[in-house]
């Protein structure tokens, strides 16, 4: 999951990242990472940074430094990014240059995405989902916000909202009229979408939920094994 405009309010913890937006910003974020790639032994492609937070957060929980570990969480500005960075690799590769190994995570939508660039541009030609977890790429059903509010669970995120100071927001949200008697998952996931700056908040804060229960949603708790 991509996410922009990820300044942090006062009070709130900040992103690791500045402003991620704008015409190039996907070119940007592949470039960026691709120039931290050769200083990492393992290296996690994700799509954005909603995405390193949460598996940074899980490492943490875990007792991993995952830098310390040699592992590049790297944010490469949405999934169709994917294929330009492994085009990148193979050729430093032909070069002489190690490639680092590899892993990643992406939301369900664009599995095919990642699939065809493994195929044109990786190392294996993954037919499955099965065979994408094979070789270290995991997805996300149907996102990462989704997946992080299905292992902590309604009443679980209701009081990390609580937590965070925003449970009154999100009922007022809750009587809106296009959301009034929607399904509370649905209205949970809106809710911390609705607002890049709260998207990049609960990423740390669900994450830091689903640690504490012992219920680290399947596809991250995949890859960070993964990258041991």
């Amino acid at each position: 999951m991509v996410t922009t405009g990820d300044r942090a309010a006062p009070g709130r913890r900040a992103s690791p990242e500045g402003v991620v937006g704008g015409f190039g910003a996907s070119t940007r974020a592949a470039d960026e990472a691709l120039a931290l790639m050769p200083d990492a032994a393992t290296v996690l492609l994700v799509e954005g940074i909603t995405d390193r937070i949460a598996l940074e957060t899980l490492a943490a929980a875990d007792g991993r430094d995952l830098a310390g570990e040699g592992v590049l969480v790297a944010p490469i500005g949405g999934a169709h990014a994917v294929r330009r960075v492994l085009t990148a690799l193979a050729s430093a590769a032909a070069s002489g240059v190690a490639r680092p190994r590899l892993g990643g995570l992406c939301d369900r939508r664009e599995e095919n995405v990642f699939r065809r660039a493994l195929t044109e541009a990786g190392p294996a030609a993954p037919r499955t989902r099965a065979e994408l977890a094979e070789l270290g790429f995991f997805v996300c059903v149907d996102d990462l916000e989704e997946e992080l509010i299905r292992a902590v669970g309604v009443p679980g995120v209701l009081e990390v909202f609580e937590s965070a100071g925003d449970l009154r927001s999100f009922r007022v949200f809750q009587r809106q009229p296009a959301w009034r008697g929607r399904p509370v998952d649905a209205q949970l996931y809106r809710f911390v979408r609705s607002v890049s700056e709260r998207n990049l908040l609960y990423a740390g804060l669900l994450a830091e939920a689903a640690a504490r229960q012992g219920s680290a949603p399947e596809p991250l708790a995949g890859l960070l094994e993964h990258a041991r």
